[in-house]
């Protein structure tokens, strides 16, 4: 008898865990959905107008993709109505690219990222790129190519795929936080449509406050990449004497507060392997020449934050634990201009190939 009501309550008991399970009963089969891979925003007149590039596999091989564009005083209020009109449900978290229009950039994105950070819909890991080029224009040029592969944008900024050391990479929260920050601003890629390449990356642009303020090279986003301690393995410089390529890369600092003013001493070593030579040149010439050109593209960065007073290699984030908060607060205006960078590029020669060098 005892064991009879054992069953019965275990069998209650199970029951009851079954009655909290929800199940998937509101699921949608991928069939039924929508997933835009890059959204391209621009701003004219105080209306907002939107572009969604939305991969739709085909049935042989391949993917193409189709353009779905809305124009309205929202970002918000142009997706919903996409949507609403769609016959399938449209899945704003799968978006790989925010693409932003040149002149809108120039004007401010403030709004804009902060709507695409209150969503729920949009992931903030969403890689934040501008165009330099009409929106409408660059899909246009580059829609022959996309026949085959929808997802060539997001390839471009993969570490995996297309992306080169020389290409900056910003997220959606990063340009977030650059806005609200008194220390670090952000530099964010500058791309449009190629004529021998499908993309064409045209260096980045310099973000302050959430406006862009203005632009570096691709060889000048390369320091930024390294300040940022990305892995810039693969990058090949030319020299007069020499072609090397970039191996391996770390960078070590110390911030201090000399008579009032920031002092940051740098070093940044470098690890290369020796691609081709002119002359006969030896491995401290080459060294030196190495130096000298990433000293002189380092110095070019320099100058151009001071003279925007735009923190792009986030310098002001060494000297928070040696500056007050409302001295932070005018770490552009004050200290950024004032910066005494003592910056230092230590070269090694990891590999000379088949030949043997004089050192």
């Amino acid at each position: 008898m005892r064991i009879g009501r054992k069953r019965v309550l275990r069998l209650l008991g199970i029951s009851t865990l079954l009655l909290t399970l929800t199940g998937c009963w509101d699921n949608k089969d991928i069939n039924h959905r929508s997933l835009p891979i890059v959204m391209g925003v621009s701003k004219l007149d105080g209306q907002y107008h939107i572009v969604l590039q939305i991969p739709e596999p085909l049935q042989s091989q391949g993917t193409e993709f189709r353009l779905v564009k809305g124009t309205g005083a929202t970002i918000n209020e142009i997706v919903d109505r996409i949507g609403s009109n769609m016959e399938t449900q449209m899945d704003l978290l799968h978006l790989k690219v925010i693409l932003f229009d040149k002149a809108y950039a120039t004007s401010g994105l403030n709004d804009a990222v902060t709507a695409f950070i209150r969503s729920n819909e949009i992931s903030p890991k969403t890689m934040a790129v501008i165009c330099d080029e009409p929106i409408d224009q660059f899909f246009e040029n580059i829609k022959q190519y996309s026949m085959n592969n929808g997802t060539l944008l997001d390839d471009f900024f993969k570490v995996n795929a297309g992306w080169s050391p020389q290409v900056a990479t910003s997220r959606i929260w990063e340009l977030f936080r650059s806005i609200h920050s008194y220390t670090h601003d952000e530099a964010i890629p500058i791309i449009k449509s190629g004529k021998g390449t499908i993309i064409e990356t045209k260096g980045s642009a310099i973000i302050r406050n959430g406006k862009m303020v203005g632009r570096l090279t691709p060889n000048e986003t390369l320091i930024a990449n390294l300040f940022s301690g990305l892995d810039v393995k693969g990058k090949i410089e030319v020299m007069d004497n020499a072609t090397v390529q970039i191996v391996n890369n770390r960078i070590t600092h110390h911030s201090s507060i000399v008579d009032g003013k920031p002092v940051l001493n740098c070093q940044i070593k470098l690890r290369v392997a020796l691609l081709e030579t002119k002359g006969h040149p030896t491995q401290d010439k080459i060294k030196q020449n190495l130096q000298a050109l990433l000293t002189d593209r380092l110095n070019h960065v320099l100058t151009k934050m001071k003279e925007e007073q735009a923190d792009i290699l986030g310098i002001g984030q060494l000297f928070r634990n040696r500056l007050q908060r409302d001295e932070l607060r005018m770490w552009r205006a004050n200290y950024l201009p004032n910066l005494k960078a003592d910056v230092k590029f230590k070269v090694y020669i990891d590999n000379e190939g088949d030949l043997k060098m004089d050192v």
